[in-house]
């Protein structure tokens, strides 16, 4: 499908930079930046990286308009030579990140971009942006789906969402995260997210009786019965209703599999009882699924409560990631090049410490025990080190150097993969359905402990020798020239 052109869809403050870069000579310095968030969503043991398709995209059509010229013309602000330079603008670049799906930490980063400065500054706004709420979505959604412990869950936000774009994105990154499917029947059409549903309380208004609401839809959908129970009472009416439908238009057929959904009330109470009654009638295959402002907190305690529950759609704590809707991923420069090809690194010093970046070009490592197959630890090296993982291995705190660990019988592999080079596309973009699996797979290399709700274990992310050596001196010169 046709996308709309997002290269003005940045903060103000990159234009009025890269106009400076124009006028200093500094366009094509080469930078890098790094994109890393600090903390996890809900205090979580861990997070989902996602959003990078609408990355690609995004720069891949990343153009300026004469239209966009013109406006910015009219600011009375950028030098006429750097609006003529914007003509021809596109990025030249390099970018690398972690694929979609994977589990990530605090402070490692998930996509790096190296380019010149012009460009690598005009893609802050629109990259934090996919990755940022996509991200959130996709870790919302993965923490409600092992709440369900196996059940289908389905996304029903999108008339919650912020608006179009997070109801139809927000959707893929729930299926990333492990959603069964949406209600949002464009987010099938564009990425093949599963689009189900079936009845709204208007259709059982609608007809002159509850029962012949039921009735008729089993007729029009005797293969896709799932009939909406709580209109008017739950127990004494709704059920009844949908039992007598069941019996009448789909026994004769043959059809054994159906289902109710309860929108409203005490979901443990009303599904063990109507478990209850669609048993002793004989509908043992109906499933029963329920919606009403669900999160993985309500989940897990109704089911603690014994409630008899088969799917859980889930709607506005979800797509918008109510108990925490913001993900806090940041863009920072971590180096350049200076004339001769040389990276120098940079640092940002800050009193808040869990703003001090991590400086240089560095590579992400996980390391993954071989008896196991479990994520033991991250590690982050300078870019130009490897990590020999024939033998034993010491990390240590980057906080608490004290804190040490050596690592054995482990692969280490780099997370970050290669997406532009110099501009040009060379990452397969893998199907949503291999996202997925992806993501579950990745999930599953995760110990218990860090898949806790509350107060999981902390995951460790550590740096090499070289780089907090590089990191220590930099903060001390900094602090010298305070």
């Amino acid at each position: 499908m046709e996308r709309e052109n997002m290269t003005m869809l940045c903060d103000y403050y990159e234009l009025t930079m890269a106009n400076g870069y124009y006028l200093t000579g500094k366009k094509d310095t080469i930078s890098y930046f790094d994109v890393f968030f600090r903390s996890i969503p809900d205090k979580g043991g861990f997070a989902i990286t996602a959003g990078l398709q609408e990355v690609v995209e995004y720069i891949q059509n990343l153009h300026f308009t004469e239209e966009d010229i013109s406006y910015l013309r009219s600011k009375n602000l950028f030098d006429e030579g750097f609006l003529d330079y914007l003509r021809g603008f596109r990025f030249t670049g390099d970018l690398w990140a972690i694929p979609e799906g994977t589990p990530v930490f605090p402070n490692e980063p998930i996509l790096t971009v190296r380019a010149p400065a012009m460009e690598a500054q005009f893609i802050e706004t629109y990259v934090l942006l996919a990755l940022n709420h996509q991200s959130l979505i996709a870790t919302k959604a993965n923490r409600i789906v092992r709440a369900a412990e196996g059940r289908t869950v389905l996304e029903f936000g999108s008339r919650r969402a912020q608006g179009a774009s997070a109801a139809i994105n927000g959707a893929r990154a729930c299926y990333i995260g492990g959603v069964n499917g949406t209600a949002c029947t464009i987010s099938d059409e564009r990425y093949g997210v599963p689009a189900g549903g079936t009845m709204a309380h208007s259709w059982v208004q609608m007809f002159d009786s509850q029962y012949e609401a039921f009735k008729k839809y089993c007729e029009i959908y005797p293969n896709n019965a799932v009939l909406l129970v709580d209109t008017y009472n739950t127990l004494r009416s709704g059920i009844p209703d949908a039992i007598r439908a069941f019996n009448e238009v789909l026994k004769p057929l043959g059809i054994k599999k159906c289902g109710i959904r309860i929108d409203s009330g005490d979901m443990a109470y009303l599904t063990r009882k109507a478990r209850e009654m669609l048993d002793e009638a004989g509908w043992t295959e109906c499933k029963i699924s329920v919606s009403n402002s669900m999160d993985e907190y309500l989940i897990k305690d109704i089911l603690n409560q014994g409630a008899q529950i088969d799917l859980f759609g889930v709607g506005e704590r979800m797509i918008t990631a109510k108990s925490e809707p913001v993900f806090g991923g940041v863009y920072k420069v971590c180096a350049v090049e200076d004339e001769q090809g040389k990276i120098i690194p940079k640092i940002k010093v800050s009193e808040n410490v869990g703003k001090i970046t991590n400086p240089h070009y560095k590579k992400v490592w996980r390391f993954y025990g071989r008896d196991t197959g479990k994520a033991i630890a991250d590690y982050l090296s300078l870019y130009d080190e490897t990590v020999d993982d024939s033998g034993d291995f010491e990390i240590f705190d980057p906080e608490n150097v004290w804190k040490r660990k050596v690592v054995y019988d482990f692969e280490a592999k780099e997370l970050q993969v290669p997406i532009f080079r110099k501009g040009e596309l060379v990452y397969d973009l893998p199907s949503l359905e291999q996202i997925r699996a992806y993501c579950a797979q990745q999930v599953d290399t995760l110990w218990d402990e860090v898949k806790r709700f509350d107060n999981p274990h902390s995951y460790y992310v550590d740096l090499s020798q070289r780089l907090w050596d590089i990191k220590q001196m930099m903060l001390l010169e900094a602090g010298g020239r305070l």
